[in-house]
């Protein structure tokens, strides 16, 4: 009520103001408060949020080949040096860094690290890595902290955590829907804190909650599964859609993937360097 007096009082009585001490101070203020809130524009996140039509490159296996004239790199965030990253830079290539988030895999440097309390069953397939309990995240959450804070310092300019869907599979525990969105939320909060760009990897039941809370997504074989319209709401924020095929031919899939401005490959199930891309 104050100011709007004190404005009245100068559109009425225009010239040197007559009035002294606070009341100046308060004037001082009145041009600040006329500007309209919404002309202030929403600061753009410090990290790195593509849009449709990025082209990338998935490797997580054998010699990562750097001579794929691609925008996107994601690769391995233990098994590529400091040197591999640096290199991709040079070249202009945004470098995402993948990691196990849901599992532990038996050869990971940081594997002690794990404690067997929060140890699962073994994934479908891979023998080798077991689920890990996403709820302990007072236990899981400094290991997964650390990890992060590794892309960092290898100069990482995002990271793409993988088994992020835990609570549809077979884990050893006893995983809610409402856990594993409490933890991907928790992973995504993470990375931006670091100035990471974030993806959401799979968990396609979720993608219309999460979406808003990462940067990306990733999926592996939703037109195999006739599943992909689940990832609009990432397209809805103009928001990547990458993902592959390992199965099928490119010249049925691609053409769908392409309509529905989704940025395809096929791939083989090894995630060597070999790639078809869809455009």
């Amino acid at each position: 009520m104050r100011i709007l007096f004190v404005t009245l009082f100068l559109l009425l009585f225009p010239g040197p103001s007559p009035i002294r001490g606070e009341d100046n101070l308060l004037l001082s203020v009145v041009p600040v408060l006329a500007v309209r809130a919404e002309n202030v524009p929403t600061p753009a996140p410090r990290w790195w949020r593509p849009r449709p039509g990025t082209s990338w490159q998935w490797q997580l296996s054998g010699p990562v080949d750097t001579s794929i004239d691609v925008h996107m790199y994601d690769i391995d965030l233990f098994d590529s040096p400091t040197s591999l990253i640096d290199r991709l830079h040079r070249d202009g290539r945004v470098v995402i860094c993948s990691f196990s988030a849901g599992s532990l895999e038996q050869w990971r440097p940081d594997r002690d690290r794990y404690p067997e309390i929060i140890l699962g069953l073994p994934l479908d397939g891979w023998p080798e890595e077991r689920w890990v309990d996403i709820r302990r995240l007072d236990i899981l959450g400094p290991i997964l902290e650390h990890r992060l804070d590794l892309a960092v310092s290898k100069g990482c300019d995002g990271v793409e955590p993988d088994n992020v869907d835990g609570f549809t599979h077979q884990s050893g525990f006893p995983l809610r829907a409402e856990d594993q969105r409490a933890f991907n939320r928790w992973l995504a909060a993470q990375a931006h804190r670091r100035g990471l760009s974030v993806g959401l990897k799979n968990d396609l039941s979720q993608v219309a909650e999460l979406a808003e809370d990462f940067d990306w997504a990733l999926n592996e074989e939703c037109f195999a599964h006739d599943e992909c319209d689940r990832l609009l709401p990432f397209l809805r924020q103009d928001k990547a859609v990458f993902g592959v095929e390992y199965e099928g031919r490119p010249e049925d899939f691609c053409p769908r993937a392409n309509r529905m401005n989704m940025d395809w490959l096929k791939k083989n199930l090894s995630l060597d360097a070999w790639r078809v891309p869809c455009r």
